[in-house]
C-alpha cells in the first residue's frame, strides 16, 4: 500500500478523535455522581484532577465506601491519614442529601470510640438506605437515631455496640438485616408484655453473637420474612431477670437457623412454610445445671419445625450430659434430608422411625453407644423410610466400633431402595493397628437388600474402594 495513503488514513482517524464530543462531561452532575459511586470512594475523589469540570463532581456521589485496608496510590493509608480522609469527605457531604449507601470497614487499626460513633451518627441522620459497619472495637452511638432511621433498606451492623430497644419500633423499608456483636437492652424499666419490632417488608434476618438482655420478650413481626438465622452469644442471658423469649411471626419463612444453648425461648408463631432448618445446640461446661430442661427445650423447638424437608441437627457437648433429648420426638412427615454430628445409635433409631420419607442420611461424626444396652437393640424393627425412600447413606467418622458395623450391616440388609452408601474412616485410625482392608472386605461381604446399591469405602489415606454396580 502507498505510504501517502497510510498517512492520509492516520490523519483522518486523528481528526475523527479530535472532533468527537466529550459525551461524559456533558452529563448532569448528579448522573456523574451516580457513575462515580460504582468506584471505591478514594478513586472517585481522585477524578477531581481530570479537569476544572471535575473538581466538584465527586461531591455528588451517592455511595461512600471507606476501608482502612484499601490502598491509595498503591499504599495503605496510615491511621491518622485515614481518619482525616473520612472526616474531610463527610464534612463536604454534610449538606448533600443524595448519599444513600455508606460502608465503613475498619479492620487494620484500633480507633477512638467517639470518633467512630460520630461517623455512624452522622450518616444515620442523613436518612441512609444501605448501611454497612464492620469494626471489632466497641462504639456507642445514638439508639434513638438508629430506631428512627426509617429509610434503611439494608443494614449490616458488625460492631460491638449497645442499643436501647424501645417498646415499639418499625423499619418500614428494611429488607435485609444482618447484625453481629450487638448488645440489646430495654429502653425503659417500665414493664410491658413484649417489645415489638415491626418489619413489613423484611426478607432476611441474621443475628450472630448478639446479647439479648431486654427485660421483656421480643416480638418480631415480619410477614414477608423468608430467612431467619440466630446464633446466640454464650453470655447472651447472663442475668436471670433478663431471661425472655423471641417470638417470630413470619408466615412466609422458608429457612430457619438456630445456634445456642436453648436458654432463650424461641417461639415460631407460624412455621408451616419452613422447609430448610439448621439447629446447632452447644452447651457450655459451666451450665450443666440446665441439662434437666434441655430435653424439653429441644423437643419444644423441634416440634415447631417438624414439617421441614431438610434438617441439620448438630450437637456439641450435649448428649454426654442429657440422655433424654430424644425421648419425645415429633414426627418429621416431610423430612427428606437429615444431617447429624453427635448421636447415639438409640437416638438415631428414634429419628429414623420418625422420618417416614427420609431420602438422605448424613452422619458427620460416627455413632456413639450406651455400653449398658445391647448394640442391636435399636434395630428391633425396620423404619418405614428403609422400605420405601432411603437412597443415600453417608457415614463420616467411621470408628470401626462393633455397634457402627452393626448399623452398616443393618442398613445394607434392610434399605430396599438404597442407591449409595459412602463410608469414610475416622482420622485417628491412621495411627491404629486395625487392618482396614479386612474391615472393608467384611463390609463388602454383607448381604444387600438392594442389589443395585453402590458401597463406597474411603480409608484414612484418601483411597476409595467401591462395591456394587457402577
Amino acid at each position: 500500500m502507498d505510504s501517502s495513503n497510510q498517512t492520509q488514513k492516520i490523519v483522518i482517524k486523528e481528526t475523527e478523535v479530535t472532533d468527537s464530543k466529550d459525551i461524559i462531561s456533558t452529563l448532569h452532575e448528579s448522573t456523574l455522581g451516580q457513575i462515580l459511586s460504582f468506584l471505591p470512594t478514594i478513586e472517585a475523589i481522585q477524578t477531581c484532577v481530570l479537569s476544572q469540570r471535575w473538581i466538584h463532581v465527586w461531591k455528588s456521589i451517592t455511595s461512600l465506601c471507606f476501608s482502612d485496608s484499601l490502598p491509595c496510590y498503591g499504599k495503605i493509608l496510615k491511621k491518622e491519614q485515614f481518619v482525616n480522609f473520612v472526616n474531610k469527605v463527610l464534612l463536604h457531604h454534610l449538606a448533600n442529601s443524595s448519599i444513600t449507601n455508606f460502608s465503613l470497614c475498619l479492620t487494620r487499626y484500633s480507633y477512638d470510640s467517639k470518633q467512630v460513633s460520630e461517623w455512624i451518627s452522622t450518616v444515620l441522620d442523613r436518612r441512609i438506605q444501605k448501611l454497612h459497619i464492620q469494626y471489632a472495637g466497641k462504639v456507642q452511638f445514638s439508639s434513638h437515631s438508629f430506631f428512627k432511621c426509617d429509610t434503611l433498606v439494608q443494614l449490616d451492623l458488625k460492631v460491638r455496640c449497645t442499643l436501647n430497644v424501645p417498646i415499639y419500633a418499625c423499619f418500614p423499608n428494611l429488607r435485609n438485616l444482618n447484625i453481629s456483636g450487638v448488645r440489646l437492652e430495654s429502653d425503659s424499666s417500665i414493664f410491658s408484655e413484649d417489645i415489638v419490632l415491626n418489619f413489613p417488608v423484611l426478607k432476611v434476618f441474621e443475628a450472630r453473637a448478639c446479647e439479648w438482655l431486654t427485660m421483656q420478650g421480643i416480638s418480631i413481626q415480619a410477614p414477608l420474612l423468608e430467612k431467619f438465622s440466630l446464633a446466640l452469644c454464650y453470655s447472651s442471658i447472663s442475668n436471670e431477670s433478663c431471661k425472655s423469649s423471641i417470638k417470630i411471626f413470619a408466615p412466609c419463612l422458608k429457612e430457619f437457623s438456630y445456634e445456642g444453648d436453648l436458654e432463650l425461648d424461641i417461639i415460631l408463631l407460624d412455621s408451616s412454610s419452613v422447609c430448610d432448618a439448621s439447629v446447632v445446640i452447644v452447651v457450655d461446661e459451666d451450665k450443666k445445671d440446665m441439662m434437666e430442661s434441655l430435653g424439653f427445650q429441644a423437643h419444644k423447638l423441634l416440634s415447631q419445625i417438624h414439617q421441614v424437608e431438610l434438617l441439620k441437627l448438630l450437637f456439641y457437648k450435649v448428649l454426654m450430659h442429657s440422655n433424654d433429648i430424644f425421648t419425645h420426638l415429633p414426627t418429621f412427615g416431610r423430612l427428606t434430608y437429615l444431617q447429624l454430628n453427635e448421636v447415639t445409635d438409640e437416638a438415631l433409631s428414634k429419628l429414623l422411625h420418625n422420618s417416614p420419607i427420609l431420602n438422605t442420611l448424613v452422619l458427620l461424626n460416627g455413632v456413639s453407644h450406651d455400653s449398658n444396652k445391647d448394640a442391636m437393640s435399636y434395630a428391633s424393627s425396620v423404619p418405614q423410610c428403609f422400605l420405601s425412600s432411603l437412597r443415600v447413606f453417608q457415614f463420616n467418622g467411621f470408628n470401626v466400633h462393633e455397634h457402627e458395623i452393626s448399623l452398616v450391616k443393618f442398613v445394607m440388609g434392610n434399605a430396599a431402595v438404597l442407591e449409595r452408601m459412602i463410608i469414610s474412616a475416622a482420622f485417628w485410625l491412621r495411627y491404629s493397628d486395625i487392618d482396614m482392608e479386612k474391615v472393608k472386605d467384611n463390609i463388602f461381604s454383607f448381604p444387600k437388600c438392594c442389589s443395585r446399591a453402590v458401597i463406597e469405602f474411603s480409608d484414612v489415606n484418601g483411597s476409595s474402594t467401591c462395591s456394587g454396580p457402577l
